[in-house]
């Protein structure tokens, strides 16, 4: 993949996703927004872990962030954990079984065409363990939706 397109996918995939966060309503975006950053920068150090450790590597670019994990974390990565709070509305079992048919979907289809495109590739991570990477965050997601509204809402 060119430069030139790898730049047209970023932004594509960052536009696109936030283009969805507007039909959650401002009431639920205000609710989710704030577990959801906290996760986000928990993806973010764990990115940079991830890359110093070469789980993964990008074909363009590798050592820039913008052309990296950057775009999938504001991108796709912000607005599905915000997506995945509102769909499951408090259901624990629900907002799992959703994050793991997320994050599969990701871990195995995406992750095998974005191979062939060469756009990225695992190195020390095998599909599965990529999968549990993104998926161990979920728990942690929900913890602190959980842990926000007991304190938001705990004087209403």
């Amino acid at each position: 993949m060119t430069i030139k397109i790898q730049r047209i996918v970023n932004v594509a995939m960052v536009l696109i996703s936030w283009l969805t966060i507007p039909q959650l309503g401002l009431r639920n975006i205000k609710r989710f927004l704030p577990a959801s950053l906290l996760i986000l920068i928990v993806e973010m150090l764990h990115a940079r872990y991830g890359k110093k450790q070469r789980w993964w590597v990008f074909f363009n670019k590798p050592k820039s962030t913008l052309f990296g994990e950057f775009p999938f974390q504001i991108g796709p990565f912000l607005a599905v954990a915000i997506w995945s709070l509102k769909w499951a509305n408090g259901n624990f079992k629900w907002f799992i079984l959703i994050n793991g048919i997320i994050n599969a979907v990701f871990a195995y289809p995406i992750t095998y065409f974005a191979r062939k495109f060469r756009y990225y590739t695992l190195v020390r991570f095998n599909k599965f363990q990529f999968f549990l990477y993104f998926f161990s965050k979920a728990f942690l997601l929900y913890w602190f939706q959980y842990i926000y509204e007991k304190l938001t809402y705990q004087n209403v």
